[in-house]
This record gives C-alpha cells, sequence and structure tokens, in this order.
C-alpha cells in the first residue's frame, strides 16, 4: 500500500503512511504518533519549516487527510476513484491554489448530476478542507468553496452535517466583511437559506452571534441587487422561526426592508409583519429615536398598516395617532411628510378618525 498511495499520504518524519495525522500550528501534518515522538525528545520547532512552535503546541486532528486515506486503502471504498484524486488535490499542502479551485469546481460539477456522489463527498471527510478554502484571500478559490457547499446542502442529511461541521461560523463572518466580492457573499446567503430549509438549523442560524445582523448589513450595504435578494431570501426563510423575527426586528430590519422594497427584496417585509413586538419597537423608536430612525419607523408602520385592519388597530392601541399629531410639528420636512402618509394610511382604513 505504501508504493501506490500519494506521497502527501506519509509522514513527513516517519515516511510511512499516517494512521491518525494531526496538523501542527506551522500549518503542516503529520502522524500523531511521530510528531508526540519528536516533541517528547525536546524538539520546539516545526520539522519541515523549522519555525519555533508554542511551549505545548496544539495537535488538530485532519479528518479529512484521515477519511481519504481510508478511502484509497480500502479495497471496498465507495468513493469513486476520480473524486479521491480531487479531494487529494484538495487536502495536499503542495498544492496550488488554482489547482484545488479547480478540484473544488469538478467537485461541485459531478456533485450536481448525482445525490450518490454527494453524499460520497460528504461521507469522505472533506468539508472541513472545503470551510477552509472559504477563509481563502482568493476569491476564486472562496466562490468555487461556497459553489460546492451550496450543492452538497441539496441534500437535507447534509445540511444538519454542514452546520455540525461549522459553516455557519464560516458564512457569517464572510457576510459581515464589507471587502468581500460580492458575488461570494450572495452566494454566502444562498448557502444560509439552504441550510435554513431545515426547521432545525433555522433555530440554530438565528441564535449564532452576528448571523442575523450579517444579513441586514448586507441587505443595507450591499454593493449589488443579487447580495442583497439573497440576504432577503435568507432572512425570510430564517424568520420563519418566530424568535428570529424578534431578532430581526430588534436588529433594523424593517426599515433597511423597507428602502428596498421595489428591488424585489419584499418577502423580507412579509416575516416582519407576523412578529408580534414589531409594531412595539417601531413606537418605542417614534418615541425615542434618532430624525433617521423615526423616518424609517413611520415607513415601517405605513407599510405594516396598508391593506391591514388588524394592523392598524395594533398601532392605534399603541398611541401611534397622538404621536403623529406632535410629530407633525417637526422640523424635519421628510419626518412630516412621512407622518402625513401614515396619518392618510390610519384614516383610510378608520374614516372615523377625527383628523
Amino acid at each position: 500500500m505504501n508504493t501506490h498511495l500519494p506521497d502527501h499520504f506519509k509522514c513527513p518524519i516517519s515516511l510511512e503512511i499516517m494512521s491518525d495525522p494531526v496538523i501542527l500550528s506551522s500549518g503542516h501534518t503529520f502522524d500523531r504518533s511521530s510528531i508526540q515522538r519528536w516533541l517528547h525528545d525536546g524538539h520546539r520547532t516545526c520539522p519541515i519549516t523549522k519555525l519555533p512552535l508554542p511551549h505545548h503546541p496544539s495537535l488538530i486532528p485532519n479528518h479529512a487527510l484521515r477519511s481519504l486515506i481510508a478511502a484509497f486503502s480500502l479495497p471496498d471504498s465507495k468513493t469513486p476513484p476520480e473524486a479521491c484524486a480531487l479531494i487529494s488535490t484538495l487536502v495536499s499542502s503542495s498544492s496550488t491554489v488554482s489547482s484545488k479551485a479547480q478540484s473544488l469546481r469538478l467537485l461541485r460539477r459531478f456533485s450536481a448530476r448525482d445525490s450518490a456522489f454527494r453524499r460520497c463527498i460528504s461521507d469522505s471527510g472533506v468539508v472541513s478542507a472545503v470551510l477552509a478554502c472559504v477563509d481563502s484571500n482568493d476569491s476564486s478559490l472562496q466562490e468555487s468553496a461556497l459553489s460546492l457547499l451550496l450543492t452538497l446542502s441539496l441534500d437535507d442529511d447534509n445540511k444538519v452535517g454542514l452546520v455540525a461541521e461549522g459553516a455557519i461560523h464560516r458564512l457569517v463572518p464572510l457576510l459581515l466583511l464589507r471587502e468581500a466580492v460580492p458575488d461570494c457573499r450572495a452566494v454566502a446567503a444562498t448557502v444560509l437559506t439552504s441550510l435554513a430549509v431545515v426547521e432545525v438549523n433555522k433555530a440554530t442560524i438565528g441564535a449564532y452571534p452576528n448571523a442575523i445582523v450579517a444579513l441586514v448589513s448586507v441587505l443595507r450595504d450591499g454593493k449589488g441587487v443579487r447580495e442583497r435578494k439573497e440576504a432577503a431570501t435568507a432572512l425570510y426563510t430564517i424568520c420563519s422561526f418566530p424568535e428570529n423575527r424578534r431578532r430581526a426586528v430588534k436588529c433594523g430590519a424593517v426599515p433597511v426592508l423597507l428602502r428596498n422594497v421595489g428591488s424585489g427584496l419584499e418577502r423580507g417585509v412579509e416575516e416582519m409583519e407576523s412578529y408580534d413586538g414589531c409594531v412595539q419597537i417601531l413606537v418605542h423608536v417614534l418615541r425615542n429615536g434618532s430624525c433617521r430612525g423615526i423616518q424609517y419607523a413611520l415607513l415601517a408602520l405605513t407599510s405594516l398598516c396598508t391593506n391591514s385592519e388588524e394592523m392598524v388597530m395594533v398601532v392605534l392601541e399603541e398611541g401611534v395617532l397622538e404621536i403623529c399629531v406632535g410629530l407633525m410639528e417637526n422640523d424635519n420636512e421628510k419626518v412630516r411628510r412621512n407622518t402625513s402618509n401614515l396619518i392618510q394610511v390610519l384614516r383610510g382604513n378608520h374614516h372615523w378618525i377625527g383628523l
């Protein structure tokens, strides 16, 4: 077996096929027993780079490489040979960025055609290596990795597995990165939408720190229509979980969505309307918010009350009418105009209002 397997399956120290590959802080992989002997002998440098190591170096299991070695070694392995070769390129530390990107694209192409192939890829342990590519500074490699994740997420079993592997941990920082390529942020939002199809993932995504904040920030600051649409769709999907609606409203999603009405982003507003505390939060903004916040709160309330008798009743019960009377004296012309529009909507639904 030692003679026909790729060289990067062999430990750089023992030159034997690794049974328990681990990654050193230098980024290189060694068999656990070999690197532990190296450290036990008093060495405090990487055997390959010769750079100094921490006093207590961490040994991180390389699950992708371990699974790949097993796939190559077992005669009854179900992983297709072409997949093994592509995964081998992906997990090898000696592979170039362009060769990794090409492997990701081919894995995606094969996965898109065959659900059985997708299962093999997921079972091979390569997901961790794909997720690592999402952190790349190379936009081509990053987008190829995201596209493969999206394809793998087509299967419901994979959706839960990808979240367990740490997909959200990779996607959220990318969405928050304003310097990121718009297409990459768009695909990242699409992957979140796909993962959120499974109910349990909705709760997990919503509870993840800054996940909803990230989607709202893309809606607000996105450079292109595509990334904003994908962010709106992701927000719409995860907000079918009630607790996420509360989080989204508190993150300022309603006024941001209203600013994008007419650009195909109306779906997100639909979920915001069904959150019980939405009006109360907007009324709080009317009473205590900044001038800009008041403008957006007025727009949001106008949208919520249009053609909705139930929402009008909630707004009236919260004392919005009295607040509007005071806002008609505001120095800001936009505030006065938005206030007037809201009053007209309220009057249109309740002709008995004496204004």
